[in-house]
């Protein structure tokens, strides 16, 4: 009887050696391996995010074209031609300018800076409601040119004409020179005489 107890005991397994024959073990190899396969994923997932967001991000001012950054230049000079009520006309003409600017009504009749824009002021009393719009921008090297438009009422005699409530439009044609991102130089024509014409009703 002991001999068979001894014999059945030698077939059956104890359950810890049957669990342990039954699991697979991962050898370090394995568990190592799926690290570095989550961080590759990882990376290409923030990649594409950054992208992304680089792709839908606003353009920076170094990505502007000539023209937007020579419209950012002049646009304050412009703005200086523009009568506003409360506006300090010589301050913005000042400020859009170099202390040196010059102002060139013909290819040699130059003025200083100070001189003009003290006309300008002038002008801007007389003609209340003047309005000077940019029309086109052209760039070449730091010469930029501008198409512009001035619309306005004279509140009395203007050019030799008796004031008589009537408005003009006129083109300019300027051609500045930019320095330090201020302006240096400007040649300028206006059409002055279709105003008259405009304002005598002729």
């Amino acid at each position: 009887m002991g001999t068979l107890i001894s014999a059945a005991a030698c077939l059956v397994k104890p359950p810890s050696q049957t669990a342990k024959s039954n699991r697979q073990v991962k050898s370090p190899s394995q568990t190592v391996s799926v690290k570095p396969m989550e961080s590759i994923v990882k990376t290409i997932v923030f990649g594409t995010a950054a992208l992304t967001m680089l792709a839908l991000a606003p353009q920076s001012a170094a990505a502007q074209s000539p023209e937007q950054a020579a419209l950012a230049v002049v646009a304050p000079f412009y703005d200086g031609l523009t009568a506003a009520p409360g506006k300090d006309v010589v301050a913005v003409l000042r400020q859009a300018t170099a202390p040196d600017w010059v102002s060139c009504g013909a290819n040699d009749v130059c003025e200083p800076g100070e001189q003009v824009i003290g006309r300008i002021a002038g002008r801007l009393k007389g003609i209340p409601d003047l309005k000077w719009e940019i029309k086109e921008v052209l760039v070449s090297g730091n010469r930029v040119t501008v198409r512009g438009e001035a619309t306005g009422t004279p509140a009395g005699e203007f050019l030799g004409v008796p004031h008589g409530g009537k408005s003009f439009k006129l083109m300019s044609i300027d051609v500045h020179t930019i320095e330090g991102g201020k302006i240096v130089r400007s040649y300028h024509i206006e059409d002055w005489l279709g105003a008259t014409r405009q304002l005598s009703g002729k």
